[in-house]
């Protein structure tokens, strides 16, 4: 069986991960009701872990970084007055790094996403967070949209189980996730596979 290939590769698209010295970082929902609220996700800690020693190289390197927080309603998931709501240790955002607040999975939607990246000025983007198959893609394909090249680290992202469409089984969360992490490298990003792969 011949090995396929991806969009990217057919049109020549670059296959190195982007450097932290060209590139913007988005962490995308590394909050606590991935870790201790209503969505645990397997493998979180693992993630957070990869988040902490990303946040540690950009800050290190002086790379532009963005965290994105999702904002949901009082009293449910991501409610902003409680601690759910909150950045998760290991990817809470230093003195005057940039905040971005959205209630939507496509983080540039409604939201300054896009002026923050305008004026960081790099068209490079590293991307890392949760979930992968939901605000992680949305975003990546927004990305590509609007004219960015991104680079998701695929050890900083993670999941959950999913139940099939017709209700009847379970996805795997790391089925769902290698299914997403594979659709967004066909045509709408680099996939590191961890952070080692992400050069200053």
């Amino acid at each position: 069986m011949t090995q396929p290939r991806t969009l990217r590769s057919m049109a020549g698209a670059p296959a190195e991960p982007a450097r932290l010295a060209d590139a913007t970082v988005i962490i995308i929902d590394a909050q606590n009701e991935y870790v201790t609220g209503a969505l645990p996700l397997p493998g979180v800690e693992e993630a957070l872990t990869e988040i902490d020693k990303l946040l540690t190289k950009a800050r290190e390197t002086g790379a532009g970084i963005v965290h994105v927080k999702h904002v949901g309603a009082v009293g449910g998931a991501f409610d902003p007055n409680e601690p759910r709501g909150d950045f998760a240790e290991g990817a809470k955002p230093a003195p005057g790094e940039a905040i971005v607040e959205k209630g939507l999975p496509n983080a540039f939607a409604g939201t300054d996403l896009a002026d923050k990246l305008a004026a960081a000025g790099k068209k490079k983007l590293i991307i890392a967070g949760f979930q992968t198959h939901m605000c992680i893609s949305s975003t990546v394909r927004a990305a590509t949209d609007a004219g960015y090249d991104s680079t998701v680290i695929a050890s900083a992202c993670t999941t959950r189980d999913l139940p099939s469409a017709d209700g009847a089984t379970a996805v795997p969360a790391k089925t769902i996730h290698d299914i997403s992490l594979a659709s967004l490298a066909d045509r709408f990003a680099v996939i590191a596979p961890n952070i080692d792969a992400i050069q200053p």
